[in-house]
């Protein structure tokens, strides 16, 4: 059987938590995220002959290295590249959800976004057209309701056509001033001359430029890693170089 493994990603009280235990049911465990005291809930769903495993990340409203919880799910997202990253926004609070959105947008094409809670927004007279919302995202958007289990044959479908590579994405991405978007471009081709394509450079290029020490220290130690296995030898010296020479 063909296996995927899925991140669930959203703010706190989206329901995130309700889909991945109407998806998985009693297939779940959980188990502390490496070096960290946060814990991770995974789980089993299969549709179709596919098995996902979903990986239920903190609730954050945000992907920097403010707490544990960001480090983590965001950590999550970029270095163990999940199939898909499956991302849950209230449909009632949709303003608030976005700006999560626009960060996991930032740092992976593989993306699903969930309107979920829409029979409390249809209570609420909230209206959403989930058509445009996906063409101005660039991503599929799928209305559901997690605790009704409405919706999530839809959703199951988009994974799995995602995971085989049947539907291709284009997220949107911010576009800064012309000053600012001439240095990402710098640093982001000094960041793949390091380590290729394996990670979102542009959005590394981001957090460098915003002097977020945390995520390079992560970045160093992975590819210190590598170092030791004989793999991408120099890499970590040579990131330290980068990131001084471009620190503000």
């Amino acid at each position: 059987m063909r296996s995927f493994t899925i991140a669930l990603a959203g703010n706190p009280n989206t329901g995130k938590s309700t889909l991945f235990n109407a998806l998985t049911g009693l297939k779940q465990h959980t188990g502390n995220w490496s070096g960290k005291t946060v814990s991770l809930a995974s789980g089993y769903y299969e549709f179709k002959d596919v098995r996902f495993e979903f990986v239920d990340l903190p609730g954050t409203y945000s992907l920097f290295s403010n707490s544990s919880d960001e480090e983590v799910a965001r950590d999550f997202i970029v270095f163990e590249k999940p199939d898909v990253t499956l991302l849950v926004l209230d449909s009632t609070a949709l303003e608030r959800s976005l700006n999560l959105a626009l960060q996991v947008l930032e740092m992976t094409d593989r993306v699903i976004i969930c309107l979920n809670l829409m029979d409390e927004a249809k209570k609420k007279g909230i209206k959403i057209h989930a058509g445009k919302l996906s063409k101005k995202l660039g991503v599929p958007v799928i209305p559901i309701s997690a605790r009704n289990n409405e919706g999530l044959d839809v959703l199951s479908d988009h994974l799995l056509r995602m995971c085989l590579g049947e539907i291709q994405t284009t997220p949107y991405r911010m576009k800064y001033n012309e000053q600012l978007e001439s240095n990402i471009a710098r640093l982001e081709s000094e960041i793949t001359d390091i380590v290729g394509n394996d990670f979102p450079t542009r959005w590394l290029a981001i957090r460098f430029l915003d002097g977020d020490k945390k995520l390079i220290s992560t970045l160093q130690d992975r590819i210190s890693a590598q170092d030791k296995g004989g793999v991408n030898y120099g890499a970590a010296k040579t990131l330290r170089s980068s990131n001084s020479h471009h620190s503000c």
